[in-house]
């Protein structure tokens, strides 16, 4: 191997164990690695930064636009609990996410697959008292097995059929590789269930209580169509909401004081909730509720375009002493008051009914230029935006769902490539006011996209400076003329590459190798593309190696050496399938 092969190396495992010891930012390591290659002269400009132009890594960058707008109206959530339903176990969370997930990322890429549904998890787990620890890994597991069925499933698949065309054969068909994909989906989520259940770390995650000591009133009502009306309070999810308490609901007249949990809710129940701010501005996102006053609706800025912000109310302020109805506070400001926080405790009643005193914290809906007008009048002593997406689009959920079908559709029918289809969706999203321009900007995550391209360059490094090409070859010596023991060896050779570089840069790799040895043995050389697309894409024992493990390995809290400890005997499982199942399906 050439001197910058072996410098290559070095890099690539300093990166490693720079990450593993989790003390520094995983972009920054990635970024600083392949900055030390290119000063070195190992990798061409042109290759180390041709992965921050990849049509894959826009295509993610897109997606989160997407996301955010799917998300923002509530969609996305919709959909995932009507699906999902309310489990209180993490046990529970795993098995209703596995078929979803490998069904939708069987039919479209899996990238942008766990990109939409982070978000809607996330806040699942949150609302469920799930770590999302317990949850996240999976989600990127059962995201890679079902890319695995379908030829368009994942990019890795579409490029090595390519190859194979170049090849001079004719290209595989949509299912040709589910006949191999599927079983090994199945077997790798039988693990997973399993014994890769009692693998997973709890670190809290998502559930962990927020650290604000200010208790919020707030109330919303049940709306007359949607998942809450005529649903049990422990059946739709209110009982054990992540830093809120449901404590009373008003029917008509009446008043449910110590609610039942069993007690069933109808249309236009008013619910009082007790809980810190960011609670309480999740709860405006929980499909079937809506804001109990109609002023939100009476704003003069369009939802999409509006925020979340908290004033103190000062001595001086005209409202003192008057009940926010009759101090007409939306008139007066143009803002409504959705909650009210008064010394920690529990404020009774309904919120147009409570009386401002000077020091309530008051949380407010309103246009973003409400935080500078008032900022410095003497009506409030404090006034600040909350780091949040600002109010849902609920009433743009059905177009933003029709975008998400769209996008699928056009991709997968081929009408338009990924890239292009998200491009227009996320374009969809912005127009059609699913989402405002800053809430979009927000969504993207700039250090995931720093860490896919540099980790692509690293990739890149390997493949031109020879040493992956001189690792896979190595790999193989043993096998002799046993074509079996070489199909082990294709399959673990790429496995270990797509561990160090991008799976796409393994399958490059190993391809013309895993053909020349087909051709050396006489044999046919299909079992040998089958099993190099799905060791490609079978990256489960490291963050690096699959993009989904890169983006669920910030939020989820994982380590390292989280992935090798489910990821390996993962690999394993679905690799002796593979072998096993590959000659059978396309004989020698």
């Amino acid at each position: 191997m050439s001197l910058d092969g072996w410098i290559a190396v070095a890099v690539v495992v300093g990166v490693f164990a720079l990450i593993a010891r989790g003390r520094h930012p995983t972009y920054l390591v990635l970024l600083g690695g392949l900055v030390v290659l290119l000063v070195a002269g190992v990798v061409p400009p042109a290759r180390a930064l041709a992965g921050f132009g990849n049509p894959g890594l826009w295509t993610v960058a897109l997606l989160f636009v997407v996301a955010a707008g799917l998300s923002h109206t509530g969609a996305l959530t919709a959909v995932l609990q009507r699906l999902l339903g309310r489990p209180t176990t993490a046990t529970q969370a795993q098995l209703r996410l596995a078929v979803p997930v490998v069904t939708g990322s069987a039919f479209m890429n899996n990238t942008p697959l766990v990109a939409m549904l982070m978000p809607a998890v996330l806040s699942w787990c949150k609302s469920s008292h799930i770590p999302a620890s317990k949850v996240l890994l999976p989600l990127s597991y059962t995201a890679i097995l079902g890319g695995m069925c379908t030829l368009i499933g994942t990019s890795t698949n579409i490029m090595v059929n390519g190859l194979w065309v170049e090849q001079g054969h004719p290209g595989l068909g949509l299912f040709e590789i589910s006949k191999l994909g599927v079983p090994c989906a199945l077997a790798g989520l039988v693990f997973l269930l399993t014994l890769g259940l009692r693998l997973l770390p709890d670190r809290g995650g998502a559930t962990t209580p927020p650290d604000d000591p200010k208790s919020y009133t707030a109330e919303m009502v049940v709306a007359s169509t949607g998942p809450v009306v005529g649903r049990s309070i422990e059946e739709a999810g209110l009982r054990r909401l992540h830093g809120l308490f449901l404590m009373e609901v008003h029917r008509q007249d009446t008043i449910l004081p110590a609610v039942d949990p069993t007690q069933h809710l109808l249309a236009g129940d008013q619910l009082v909730f007790v809980g810190v701010a960011d609670s309480v501005v999740e709860l405006q996102r929980m499909p079937g509720l809506v804001p109990a006053t109609r002023q939100v609706f009476k704003l003069d800025a369009h939802r999409a375009e509006r925020c979340f912000a908290e004033a103190v109310v000062s001595p001086s302020c005209p409202g003192v002493g008057l009940s926010i109805r009759e101090g007409r506070f939306r008139t007066r400001y143009n803002a409504v008051v959705i909650a009210v926080s008064r010394e920690g405790r529990r404020l009774p009643g309904r919120i147009g009914d409570i009386q401002l005193r000077a020091g309530d914290a008051l949380l407010l809906e309103a246009p973003p230029n409400f935080v500078e007008q008032q900022r410095n009048t003497r009506d409030f002593y404090l006034v600040s935006r909350l780091d949040s997406a600002g109010p849902p689009t609920t009433a743009q959920a059905p177009v933003a769902l029709a975008i998400l079908v769209a996008m699928v559709a056009t991709a997968a029918l081929g009408v338009l490539t990924m890239l292009q289809a998200a491009a227009l969706a996320a374009a969809g999203v912005l127009l059609t006011r699913c989402c405002s321009e800053e809430t979009a900007r927000r969504s993207v995550d700039w250090p995931l996209l720093l860490a896919i391209g540099a980790s692509m360059g690293l990739g890149a490094a390997l493949e031109v400076s020879g040493a992956a090409a001189n690792a896979a070859a190595l790999l193989l010596l043993p096998a002799g003329d046993d074509p079996w023991l070489a199909l082990g060896l294709v399959y673990l050779g790429t496995a270990l590459i797509t561990e160090l570089v991008t799976n796409n840069a393994a399958a490059i790799i190993v391809f013309p190798v895993a053909l020349s040895t087909a051709d050396k043995l006489g044999v046919d050389p299909m079992p040998f593309v089958a099993t190099l697309m799905i060791a490609a894409s079978a990256s489960f024992a490291t963050p690096l190696g699959y993009q989904t493990n890169l983006m669920v390995y910030g939020p989820g809290g994982y380590r390292v050496r989280d992935f090798i400890r489910i990821g390996v005997p993962m690999s394993a499982v679905v690799g002796l399938v593979t072998v096993a199942l590959a000659p059978v399906i396309w004989p020698f």
